[in-house]
């Protein structure tokens, strides 16, 4: 067994998926009775999510509302990025945005570069790469190992596994 096994940490989101929690979250808010006639609606602006009602309760509901619809989907709250999640005032409106973070940030990529080193099996390697790390080993129980480790780590971004060779 001389090649090494391998594999990448990366943080990506299904845009498809985020759509779709996105659009079922906007119609159980204009079908549900606590938010007829108030102006609460739910949709993309440009490339984040806007939340919009006229009080600051009601905007934190439309955001419970699209959490739970993200949850069902598969979807990690922790690549649902709402800043402070204080609704802002806009008029007679509250309002409040929301990204999507993808990909690890370099100070999560050396988080996860120290916890693999101190405390995941002797032997394994991670590289950082842009805004992924690949893991390498001799044995892939090794890796099967890391992964779980990484798994239970509490981490600042939503992690999945790709090209395990």
């Amino acid at each position: 067994m001389a090649s090494e096994a391998s594999f990448d940490v990366v943080s990506k989101v299904d845009r498809q998926e985020v759509d779709n929690a996105l659009n079922q979250a906007a119609k159980e808010v204009a079908q549900r009775y606590d938010f007829k006639n108030i102006g609460a609606s739910l949709g993309w602006s440009g490339e984040k999510i806007l939340m919009v009602a006229n009080s600051e309760e009601r905007v934190l509901a439309i955001l419970d509302v699209l959490q739970g619809r993200l949850i069902h989907r598969g979807i990690s709250l922790k690549s649902l990025d709402t800043g402070d999640g204080k609704p802002r005032p806009s008029g007679k409106e509250f309002r409040l945005e929301a990204s999507l973070k993808e990909g690890l940030s370099s100070e999560v990529a050396k988080k996860i570069g120290k916890l693999v080193r101190d405390e995941g099996p002797k032997g394994v390697k991670s590289t950082i790469t842009g805004d992924e790390v690949r893991i390498s080993a001799k044995s892939r129980d090794d890796l099967q190992e890391v992964i779980a480790l990484l798994k239970g780590a509490d981490l600042d971004a939503a992690l999945q596994f790709t090209n395990y060779r």
